[in-house]
């Protein structure tokens, strides 16, 4: 018992250690704070970037219509086709002073999904005041856009690489740990797997398929799992033959408890540090395809889609300027983070045996 908690004291103490390195290099350490914050909030964007009224008071009624989601414009009183055009309803309500009606807007008040068929709405709108990174090529709010295309990206990217990281460790530790015939068999299913134009495999599916979020992921599943596996196979293969191994097999430990118990946490330091890059090749993965023209339908948002336009458009500065602004600074952001979790997590710094 008293060995056991010395090993847990040993094992938080290294990941002080690890985590004091980590914050000391500031330029990782605040990539990590910046580009959490942002990702948070990112979740709230319908209740900061919006076009529908967070709340609306008419006729001693309170109407929420961002929780509820569409109310026709008769509601309150207006002459337009569908839902209510609540920037319009606003100055309406403020013109009228006699009346006690009012609207709560969001800070940014324009959604990333309304074109020129709303109001004052136009095609390749320079930067202003009122639409601050401009309007696209149908009107659309490029900074609304914006915006919801980074929670799109981050979202990917993380969810592709945990499912990569989930099927690499399952089929790389199965081959690290027991090889022989089936290290064999998947060895050979990989070098087939991988000879395969995976480019071309994906533009059909896309082509064929209406893709989704969901698809697109299971599509470069099929793909990236196998460097994930290689590297997961080779950690298992080192760590199988150390003494520990052995001691849990004489202790009658099963197959599973040994892999996932012993072997697995002792080979995450590589894991970990290679994850930061994964993300990195997610969302450049989702911005190319977007670019190609077989990711996301529109109009969905994407950084891809934003630079093609602004590449067919190149004399509207504005449309290039703005993805490829944020796409650099957040993989910026995300390198800085992985050359920060590669120092701190280097074992030549800081091991168990230190």
């Amino acid at each position: 018992m008293v060995e056991v908690k010395e090993s847990q004291l040993v094992h938080e103490t290294v990941l002080r250690k690890r985590w004091k390195k980590f914050k000391g290099l500031k330029r990782g350490y605040y990539s990590l704070v910046i580009l959490l914050s942002l990702y948070f909030l990112s979740f709230f964007l319908p209740l900061l970037i919006n076009n529908r009224a967070l709340i609306v008071k008419y006729d001693n009624e309170y109407y929420f219509p961002i929780v509820s989601g569409y109310i026709s414009g008769k509601t309150f009183n207006q002459d337009v086709p569908g839902e209510a055009r609540y920037r319009k309803l606003k100055v309406q309500f403020q013109n009228d002073q006699e009346s006690n009606n009012w609207v709560v807007l969001p800070l940014y008040p324009y959604s990333p999904f309304e074109d020129i068929t709303y109001e004052g709405n136009k095609m390749f709108e320079s930067p202003n005041r009122t639409h601050w990174l401009g309007t696209d090529n149908t009107g659309r709010d490029v900074f609304a856009r914006l915006c919801y295309a980074f929670n799109i990206s981050i979202s990917f990217a993380l969810l592709l690489t945990i499912i990569n990281y989930i099927v690499g460790i399952l089929i790389g530790g199965a081959m690290g740990y027991f090889g022989g015939k089936f290290d064999l068999f998947f060895q050979r299913f990989i070098e087939v797997w991988s000879s395969l134009p995976m480019l071309f495999v994906i533009i059909i599916i896309s082509s064929i398929l209406n893709p989704s979020f969901l698809l697109l992921i299971g599509i470069y599943t099929l793909v990236n799992w196998i460097s994930m596996t290689y590297l997961i196979r080779a950690e298992f293969y080192r760590e199988k033959a150390k003494p520990y191994v052995a001691a849990a097999l004489s202790m009658g430990q099963s197959d599973f408890k040994i892999m996932f118990k012993h072997i697995l946490p002792n080979s995450l330091v590589p894991v970990i540090t290679y994850f930061p890059f994964s993300v990195v090749a997610g969302i450049s993965a989702l911005v190319g395809l977007d670019y190609l023209g077989f990711g996301l339908a529109p109009p969905t948002p994407s950084w891809g889609q934003m630079l093609d336009i602004g590449l067919s458009n190149i004399t509207k500065w504005w449309m290039v300027f703005s993805p490829v602004t944020a796409q650099f600074f957040t993989l910026l952001s995300i390198v800085f983070i992985g050359e920060g979790v590669r120092e701190a997590f280097d074992p030549k710094v800081y091991s168990r045996l230190r």
